[in-house]
């Protein structure tokens, strides 16, 4: 069987969608479905900044879509926040520091109520991660996976409302990242009781080189019964 390569991308039933925020915006993204079976959970990914050149195609982001679907059965929801653009389009409005984006995550969910998706689980990367703690501790939402958490617009209020939901919470950070390295991300996190710091040794913020232990960490909490993600495909005839 061939290895999953950097470049693979399996069957899933992929399409164009478009969300629709409470401020009149519209914001592009992509829906990945498993190829045969309903989804036993759903991703809900939120890039990094788009000031820095994130986007809805960063590369862990597009690789959870390219293979989760098919590995873990999972549906993969993709969408650029606001202003933000990728080859799928632009989505309209402009950035807002983490302000405005609160109503570009309300829309994400709402697109998953709309289209009947179970267990939504948030995957936030960098800036992701702040609007997953400032807007995601929300009824519809299981838990969260935070990937290189810098803690930078996000508030102590918002770990406490984590906190309180008692809603599963997992941080995977790199062992150089530039902003928040896991000794630190320890302190931070304890306010969080249920929050499992998981330090990745040698990984930088952009974790280069280390997509399968990211997707791996994310399968493991979401859908245990797939872990660990195979590292072979077989190809359909």
């Amino acid at each position: 069987m061939p290895d999953i390569r950097a470049n693979t991308v399996l069957p899933a039933q992929r399409r164009d969608v478009v969300l629709h925020t409470a401020d009149g915006l519209e914001l592009v993204g992509e829906l990945a479905l498993p190829p045969v079976d309903p989804p036993v959970a759903t991703l809900v990914c939120l890039h990094p900044l788009p000031t820095q050149g994130g986007f809805m195609d960063s590369h862990l982001l597009k690789k959870a879509s390219y293979r989760l679907p098919a590995l873990a059965d999972l549906a993969v929801l993709r969408f650029n926040t606001r202003g933000t653009t990728s080859p799928r389009g632009t989505s309209q409005g402009s950035f807002d520091n983490a302000v405005g984006e609160k109503f570009d995550v309300a829309a994400a969910l709402d697109l998953c109520e709309a289209e009947d998706l179970p267990s939504i689980w948030l995957v936030g990367w960098s800036f992701g991660t702040d609007l997953a703690l400032k807007y995601g501790c929300d009824p519809s939402v299981v838990g969260a996976v935070l990937i290189s958490p810098p803690l930078r617009f996000s508030e102590p209020s918002d770990l406490q409302s984590w906190a309180e939901s008692g809603k599963p919470l997992t941080a995977l950070v790199p062992e150089h990242d530039d902003f928040l390295q896991p000794p630190e991300a320890r302190e931070r996190f304890a306010v969080v009781p249920q929050c499992d710091v998981v330090a990745v040794e040698g990984a930088k913020h952009l974790f280069v080189g280390y997509t399968e232990r990211v997707l791996d960490e994310v399968v493991a909490r979401v859908n245990p019964a797939a872990h660990p993600l195979p590292t072979t495909y077989e190809e359909q005839q």
